[in-house]
């Protein structure tokens, strides 16, 4: 099979398309013939290793000191399940289905191989591949993040970062639980934000959100340029901050101020739960929340694909279709 493999850590063109054996899946695991993955900004911290600060020895000790441990990135993927291992009962050869590999990552090659018991669900025919492939990564962030936020109807949201993978979701999956939404994006990206649901846009270029009169029951940070002592003013008496990006010393700090406020900053990686995946599928299939696709890469430009999440800019997920 072909894989995209990152055997150092550096820019774009360290990554290659090489052979490799196609996996046998074990026992309790099914074969995916992917079909479609996404680059994400997980796959460009991992590959460049630019991490938020203080977290640069963490990094390394976590992916591999000289290089990354797992070559083949890529945490999401949609696919045809190619083979299943003798104790699978749960899905069958020729099922399409979504999965989400996450910190194991692994997606970005033509076969994967996942337990049947992880983050795997069956993909409905009204759903394609694409779009699929493109759930998992913003949209288990964000309801994650909002799960453990208690997000409730009416609250005032704000989202920092809107236009991103996980941005783009909140906006969506905030409006859907009946929240008032303010997207934080560039001016080229408001009319995307309001078909979204945003009901207020501001546009960092020009406007500060922390320095307005507004009041936020919930600040989502997907950049992480908008730390507590930032926010404060901008949040109510007893608002939280959803660090979803954050640096070493600002989680360090989070536990002091849910201490002594009445405020909480809530931060830490995402849970990788199968619920919340067939939730978003559900959700897909409803309309309700549809990921933002920025580009389309074929599976032998993947570097082209690292190239445009490097430039730090793109609208949603960044796209891979491997078949």
């Amino acid at each position: 099979m072909q894989a995209a493999v990152c055997t150092r850590y550096g820019p774009p063109s360290v990554v290659r398309i090489e052979e490799r054996p196609v996996p046998v899946p074990a026992a309790n695991e099914v074969c995916i013939r992917v079909r479609a993955t996404t680059v994400s900004t997980a796959d460009w911290r991992v590959r460049s290793q630019c991490m938020p600060h203080g977290f640069g020895l963490a990094g390394r000790l976590a992916f591999g000191l000289h290089a990354p441990r797992q070559p083949i990135l890529g945490t999401e993927l949609a696919g045809d399940i190619d083979a299943v291992g003798a104790h699978v009962t749960a899905f069958a050869e020729g099922d399409a289905v979504v999965a989400f590999t996450g910190a194991a990552m692994g997606a970005h090659a033509e076969y994967r191989c996942v337990r049947a018991d992880r983050v795997i669900v069956r993909k409905p025919a009204t759903l394609s591949y694409d779009v699929a492939a493109a759930l998992a990564f913003g949209g288990t962030t964000a309801l994650d993040f909002f799960r453990r936020a208690a997000l409730c109807a009416d609250e005032h949201v704000l989202v920092n970062g809107a236009s991103g993978t996980v941005g783009s979701a909140m906006v969506q999956l905030a409006v859907h639980a009946g929240a008032e939404v303010t997207a934080v994006c560039s001016g080229a990206n408001a009319d995307a934000m309001r078909q979204l649901g945003a009901a207020h846009v501001v546009d960092y270029a020009h406007t500060d959100f922390a320095r307005e009169r507004a009041r936020y029951d919930v600040i989502a940070d997907c950049v992480g340029n908008a730390p507590y002592a930032r926010v404060r003013d901008a949040l109510t008496p007893r608002g939280r901050l959803l660090a979803v990006l954050a640096t070493l010393p600002a989680m360090l700090r989070a536990p002091w101020v849910n201490a002594t406020t009445g405020r909480r900053v809530i931060a830490g990686p995402a849970a990788e739960r199968v619920d919340d995946l067939r939730t978003l599928v559900d959700l897909a299939v409803a309309g309700v929340f549809t990921p933002c696709l920025d580009a389309h890469f074929a599976f032998a430009d993947i570097a082209r694909a690292h190239a445009r999440v490097d430039t730090g800019r793109k609208r949603g997920s960044v796209l891979v279709e491997v078949a």
